[in-house]
């Protein structure tokens, strides 16, 4: 029997007109994560600017001729710098381009968007902001992991682990994160995760307290390792876990046991209660 799929009626986007830059979210990896809208600049664009964390199978739908420029930027390592990334989106865009700015995840979280948009306010270049899912939220969803789970954590923390430059993240009181009781996602943490895991136990979070380390998040080389905050750097680096990764610690990790669908679609068997507690409760 063959059944019929009703064409996917695209609502009408705005132009992407010349000598605009838009800073577009491209999501933790896969591109089925794209927006609509994403699409939409990647086929308009004159101009790809793209940044360390865009999947090459994103950048396979830019349109025939466009221009790929890389501009990644990995903590740590030699990349261009910021202002250069800056004004080059500025020259392009005064030259007529239509420029997209293409970011992993979404622009404006960790991903120093802001910076350069402020940077075309102050050259007079029009831009528009695509949000995107960032991978905090999406790259955990892929795992199996919730975000958030009423039986687990009220609220969730959202942390970066290194500067510009590398270093770690500096301003942070982590004793005072832990002392939180709640779910902590860190961004760019493998570098130092000995050292944050550390300021984490130093601030009495549990050593057994859940920790998923999720590598190249929503991709087709995605790694999750489950262990446990004590033991967390030790087993990273024994299974040589790889950046770009998304940390994610508290009881929350617990969950992955009966919501990795992507395990299940290999043969895992999910437990139907990963918590352990009475299962018949008020779900309204």
């Amino acid at each position: 029997m063959v059944t019929s799929r009703r064409s996917l009626r695209l609502p009408h986007f705005s132009d992407f007109e010349p000598g605009w830059v838009w800073l577009v979210g491209a999501g933790p990896g896969d591109p089925g994560l794209l927006t609509l809208l994403a699409h939409h600049a990647l086929g308009e664009a004159d101009v790809v600017v793209y940044d360390a964390l865009v999947d090459d199978s994103i950048l396979e739908l830019a349109r025939d001729g466009a221009e790929l420029i890389y501009a990644g930027k990995r903590g740590g390592k030699p990349s261009p710098k910021q202002p250069d990334i800056s004004q080059r989106l500025v020259s392009l865009a005064r030259s007529g381009k239509r420029v997209l700015r293409l970011k992993g995840g979404d622009p404006l979280v960790f991903g120093r968007g802001g910076e350069e948009a402020l940077s075309l306010v102050d050259a007079g270049i029009p831009f528009r902001i695509v949000p995107g899912i960032t991978a905090g939220i999406g790259g955990l969803a892929y795992a199996g992991i919730p975000a958030t789970h009423r039986d687990t954590n009220h609220t969730v923390t959202f942390i970066t682990g290194h500067m510009a430059g590398g270093d770690m993240t500096d301003g942070i009181d982590w004793r005072s994160v832990a002392g939180f009781g709640q779910s902590v996602v860190i961004y760019m943490a493998l570098k130092h995760l000995r050292a944050i895991t550390g300021e984490l136990l130093a601030g009495g979070m549990a050593a057994s307290t859940p920790v998923a380390i999720v590598s190249r998040a929503a991709t087709a080389h995605q790694r999750v390792l489950e262990t446990e905050l004590g033991a967390a750097a030790d087993d990273a680096e024994a299974a040589a876990i790889e950046a770009p990764a998304i940390v994610a610690v508290g009881q929350v990790v617990r969950l992955r046991a009966g919501l990795d669908w992507m395990g299940a679609m290999e043969g895992r068997l999910l437990d139907s209660n990963p918590l352990g507690h009475d299962t018949e409760r008020d779900v309204g």
